[in-house]
């Protein structure tokens, strides 16, 4: 895609631009040299293959479907569509707007997840769900970009004031501030694994920014220290400790907490080097794996197309994050520095946790695979931080040429 403007010469008076200039005879043009086609295709390939995979972990459970074997299918096109509006949404705004309206998204965000607490519906234990008009909205997925780009948004506002003096304490104290809020309200609900994946989201925005290594210690220890009191004072329920305690032995509870872990184990080694073949995985069929469809989504790529498949998934998925750190590397300024890396942070670790639970080397807690498990929200604000990270690129990669 490219982007032109032809500023044509005038026919009388001085051509726009320096006092006095004389008239060149030529056309200024400014290019934007086009999208970072790389990481489109990358991230709709996995969208693509998500699609197919909640297809056939989908198609044969009547009890989720009500016997219409398409039925989740239609429902993941619909939300992709609603996704591909949101990322052109954001990637054709005028960067300054971006920044205009990124506490407006964060004051949105918190104001649903305080709404999820007031009039949630508990799903599994958490209650982290709205109801929307028949779709249910999962805000803690949207708030973690809007974490993301609010501490990209302090620390630029505050060292773009300060003449480039470098990340101090008051910056590090506001980001955090920032960061604060939302993941409160998400320990509320509970959501585990959304808090864990905003930790370590927020310790990666901080070490992008700039924030001295005393605070990386520090805070690496208050969040060893709050995971031990969390556990002590019970701020956990009892089936979020025992799935902890069955990812330390998994052989503790294999009818109980340790169910899905030894499931989806079964699932991704019954797909060998090639794998049964899309729609015909043996224990996708047959409905064995808990919650396959959203959060358990790598065992059916696992089982189904084989290691060789999985490797594929794996790959565009690293690709995708190389290139929103290429894209913060090459960004023109700190905010879409900050930003671009803050979403690699985001989705590489949430990447590594779910593929984790489903292979027994992260405790199961209920994260989805982005891009690729089912669900509006996780979706909506994938394609968000898409659109976000393509008008960095552009934006970064524009330049007038005479």
């Amino acid at each position: 895609m490219s982007i032109v403007t032809v500023l044509s010469n005038r026919p009388a008076g001085r051509p726009a631009g320096r006092p006095g200039a004389r008239p060149t005879g030529r056309a200024t043009v400014l290019r934007a040299p086009g999208l970072d086609w790389v990481l489109m295709v990358a991230t709709l390939a996995l969208v693509t293959l998500g699609t197919l995979l909640v297809w056939s972990a989908t198609s044969t459970r009547a009890d989720l479907t009500g016997g219409d074997p398409n039925a989740y299918l239609r429902k993941q096109l619909v939300n992709v569509a609603i996704g591909l509006v949101l990322m052109v949404a954001v990637l054709a705004t005028d960067h300054r707007w971006v920044r205009i309206l990124t506490p407006l998204a964060y004051v949105a965000s918190v104001a649903g997840l305080v709404m999820v607490l007031v009039a949630g519906s508990t799903i599994n234990g958490s209650r982290s769900w709205i109801q929307v008009g028949g779709m249910s909205i999962q805000p803690a997925e949207l708030a973690k970009l809007a974490v993301v780009v609010g501490m990209a948004l302090v620390v630029a506002e505050r060292t773009e004031r300060r003449w480039g003096r470098g990340v101090g304490s008051l910056e590090v104290v506001a980001m955090l501030a920032i960061a604060a809020l939302p993941a409160v309200l998400i320990l509320l609900q509970p959501d585990l694994g959304t808090m864990l994946v905003l930790t370590a989201t927020v310790f990666g925005v901080l070490a992008i920014a700039g924030a001295g290594r005393a605070w990386l210690a520090g805070l690496t220890l208050a969040g060893i220290g709050g995971a031990v009191g969390a556990v002590s004072m019970g701020v956990l329920k009892p089936y979020q400790v025992d799935r902890f305690l069955a990812f330390t032995n998994p052989g503790l509870d294999p009818r109980g907490a340790g169910y899905n872990t030894e499931q989806a184990r079964i699932a991704v080694g019954n797909g060998g080097l090639f794998g049964q073949g899309l729609f015909d995985g043996s224990q996708t069929r047959s409905g064995f794996v808990p919650e396959q469809h959203t959060d358990f989504i790598f065992t059916v790529a696992g089982e189904e197309l084989g290691l060789v498949g999985a490797g594929v998934l794996i790959l565009l998925l690293a690709v995708v994050i190389w290139r929103a750190l290429a894209i913060s590397a090459q960004a023109g300024d700190l905010f879409g520095r900050v930003a671009a890396a803050g979403i690699a942070c985001w989705w590489g670790f949430q990447a590594f946790q779910n593929i984790g639970m489903c292979l027994g080397i992260m405790p199961v807690t209920g994260v989805p695979l982005p891009f690729v498990s089912y669900g509006g929200s996780s979706l909506f604000a994938g394609m968000l931080a898409l659109g976000l990270l393509q008008n960095i690129h552009l934006r970064a990669a524009g330049q007038v040429r005479r």
